[in-house]
């Protein structure tokens, strides 16, 4: 009678009926009943008293039972087989309306003296929402039709009567290699960390030479017509570079695509001159005409990179280069090819200049700020045709790239390897007197004076950060703003990486993104010595209009 007192965690206080009638039972066991029953009280009303608890503890057991075999014998409820199939893969029975699960706790009171579980006298019920519709299972629903459109490829063209089956053969191989290589080229362009870089190496290039050009006729057929050679000038968005003038294009694509006609010597400086062939029916020499390129050595391939930076930032003072192969020339290497501009002043042969000027010179110069604001200097000033912005452009395009040749000839400002012309001449030896080192590859154009030409730009990319030539950078006291505002910005690496990227032969032959990123490094450094010599010398950044 005493474990009938015990609750389960199921049950609450007055859940079940007949729950007063055990509460009542059970509160005559307790100790100070059984002490008012045990006193000094008549064994006749004793007696009565225990009868009476025992015949209401009787009647609850059987209100238990009749209560409990009902639900076993399916006399009042009735539970659908479908129901006890949910209940039994339902790995936990309870789900409560608002979602939320709690495994019933079958670890409580109910577990018996030889570790087995006594049924709960709980049931759960299991409410599921209504299906309007089955459940779709994966392989069981057929896929719905998507419509394919098909488009035309270069190789699957129709061909007018009078095309022998051997011509239709040909030209449909023709097309096959056109669109394999197309897809080469959209897989082989390199992915960038930036939007800007693959919005603009993405897309392909609508242009005259890409893919069969097809024209309908009346008949309703279609011509092919040769396919033109790829150029290795790589543009295939619908606008090139902001930077790139629409004249630069088109120098870099005669540059690197045009024929060769003849070869010939430059004149007035060392190098093979090629002559491009052109319209049969143009008139006068080729090279006073823009149809020639001036090829240096392998070794020289840093004039290309010389260009390309050179117009980002802003200064447009070198002429342009692409990098070619030719196979009677340096064996097939890549070498730069640089347009010929017949308007260039003639130079001294000893110093390749067009303006005799020494260092010690070059100084007074610079402190005087020749035609600076449109003023007029003096003859005592030693004053050229030059202006003063010029001599700042160079030295900070010099700077970034390390060329000597120009303002420190005999390369008094580093030391210099065994490989460097200024020791193989022994001009090293002659810098006590620098004042009287004579500048060299300082040139105009004959028809304006006022503005430099920066040629023999042949950069080096292997001088440590410790080895910088400053000597340079000596009497200037301003630099350009607009290339300033570029080695600021931190963009120099995305607008050098777009376009480098359009001269095909270059890129391959500096290895690809990874050999072109590397010389970037080293500019990209240098640039930040650059600006960190600015702010400590004071040096102002000027617009420079002249």
């Amino acid at each position: 009678m005493l474990s009938s007192c015990g609750f389960t965690r199921e049950m609450t206080f007055l859940d079940q009926p007949g729950q007063i009638i055990n509460w009542f039972v059970c509160s005559l066991c307790t100790p100070r009943v059984l002490r008012l029953c045990s006193g000094r009280r008549p064994r006749t009303r004793r007696n009565l008293l225990l009868g009476v608890a025992c015949v209401l503890y009787l009647g609850f057991l059987v209100s238990q039972v009749g209560h409990i075999l009902p639900q076993h014998r399916g006399g009042r409820q009735k539970v659908s087989s479908r129901s006890l199939q949910d209940a039994d893969q339902t790995p936990f029975l309870g789900i409560p309306l608002d979602g939320t699960l709690f495994a019933p706790d079958l670890q409580g009171p109910q577990m018996a003296g030889n570790g087995t579980s006594a049924p709960p006298n709980v049931v759960y019920i299991t409410l599921r929402s209504k299906r309007s519709k089955p459940t779709n299972i994966r392989g069981s629903v057929k896929p719905k039709l998507r419509k394919k459109h098909a488009f035309p490829l270069p190789y699957r063209q129709r061909f007018p009567a009078g095309v022998t089956g051997q011509e239709e053969a040909l030209s449909q191989q023709q097309g096959r290699t056109s669109y394999s290589m197309g897809i080469m080229r959209a897989a082989v362009v390199p992915e960038t960390p930036r939007h800007q870089l693959k919005k603009h190496w993405d897309g392909e290039r609508e242009a005259a030479g890409r893919g069969h050009q097809r024209h309908i006729g009346v008949s309703g057929g279609v011509n092919v017509q040769p396919q033109a050679r790829e150029s290795n000038i790589r543009i295939y968005s619908e606008k090139s570079p902001s930077w790139l003038s629409k004249d630069d294009i088109l120098s870099m694509r005669l540059l690197a695509d045009s024929q060769i006609g003849s070869i010939q010597e430059a004149p007035s400086q060392h190098g093979v001159l090629l002559v491009f062939k052109r319209n049969p029916s143009a008139t006068g020499a080729a090279c006073n005409q823009g149809y020639c390129g001036l090829i240096k050595r392998p070794l020289d391939m840093s004039e290309v990179f010389a260009f390309h930076l050179d117009r980002i930032l802003g200064l447009k003072k070198t002429l342009p280069s692409v990098s070619r192969k030719s196979e009677f020339i340096q064996d097939g290497l890549p070498c730069p090819v640089i347009l010929w501009d017949s308007s260039l002043a003639s130079t001294n042969n000893r110093t390749h200049s067009s303006v005799r000027l020494n260092w010690g010179a070059y100084q007074q110069l610079l402190k005087q700020k020749c035609w600076q604001n449109g003023k007029v200097p003096k003859a005592e000033w030693g004053c050229t045709e030059i202006h003063h912005y010029e001599w700042s452009k160079m030295a900070l395009f010099d700077f970034l790239l390390q060329i000597y040749n120009r303002l420190d000839r005999n390369c008094c400002g580093f030391k210099p390897r065994k490989e460097d012309s200024c020791v193989q001449k022994g001009l090293k030896l002659k810098c006590e007197d620098q004042d009287s080192v004579d500048l060299t590859h300082i040139i105009q154009r004959r028809h304006d004076p006022r503005h430099l030409v920066f040629i023999d730009n042949k950069g080096f990319f292997d001088r440590s950060e410790d080895n910088l030539d400053f000597k340079i950078l000596q009497g200037i006291k301003e630099f350009p703003e607009s290339a300033v505002s570029v080695l600021k910005s931190q963009r120099l690496r995305e607008k050098l990486l777009q376009s480098l990227f359009l001269d095909k032969v270059y890129w391959e032959s500096q290895g690809g993104r990874r050999g072109i990123e590397k010389l970037i490094d080293v500019v990209e450094r240098r640039a930040k010595i650059l600006l960190t010599y600015i702010n400590a010398h004071g040096v102002k950044v000027s617009p420079m209009s002249e």
